[in-house]
């Protein structure tokens, strides 16, 4: 199997860009070898030494490392690792997103945040290996939180999250406030 591997503006991430679906719906991120129990792929990876994070969207996994591991020996490894699991990998992954409906429930000025993020932030993330997700949105501040390989990126914590800020004060409100959520 063909696996292409891109780099992410991240240094501590990588896209492994697969022949083959590893999610048929959604995306999803893995913290901890405990969220990954029921996905054999992203647990046999967390086995790895080194691996931080893993970010599953469409046919594409990211893997985010600690800083104290060199590439040039984890690379192969989660290569390896992906061929000896994607032929028993099942896309399908049932994962319990409560967005849609929270979506249907916000409020219009906040539907329309999202909106402009779909369309503006989230490709640009998510061909990045990332994403975001809002967590508060009250007097004009908005909360956000990275996922995937934006969780650990430099840029993203200033050149990505005032990109954010300027095209949310240009489409919303000028007087709109970005934030990281604080780690928990």
């Amino acid at each position: 199997m063909d696996i292409i591997v891109q780099p992410t503006p991240n240094p501590n991430a990588l896209k492994f860009i697969l022949e083959k679906e590893v999610m048929l719906d959604g995306k999803i991120s893995f913290k901890t070898p405990q969220d990954c129990k029921d996905v054999e792929l992203a647990a046999a990876l967390f086995d790895l030494r080194g691996v931080d994070q893993i970010h599953f969207f469409q046919n594409v996994i990211t893997v985010s490392k600690f800083s104290f591991e060199d590439w040039d020996n984890l690379e192969p490894a989660v290569q390896t690792c992906i061929e000896n699991f994607i032929g028993d990998h099942n896309p399908d992954i049932k994962v319990f997103d409560p967005e849609s409906e929270r979506r249907a429930n916000l409020p219009p000025e906040l539907l329309h945040i999202e909106q402009i993020l779909d369309k503006m932030i989230r490709p640009g993330l998510q061909g990045d290996g990332g994403d975001l997700v809002v967590k508060d949105f009250k007097d004009n501040v908005l909360i956000i939180k990275y996922q995937g390989a934006c969780g650990t990126c430099p840029s993203s914590t200033a050149g990505t999250l005032e990109a954010i800020r300027s095209i949310l004060r240009d489409e919303v409100n000028p007087d709109i406030e970005v934030y990281l959520a604080p780690e928990v």
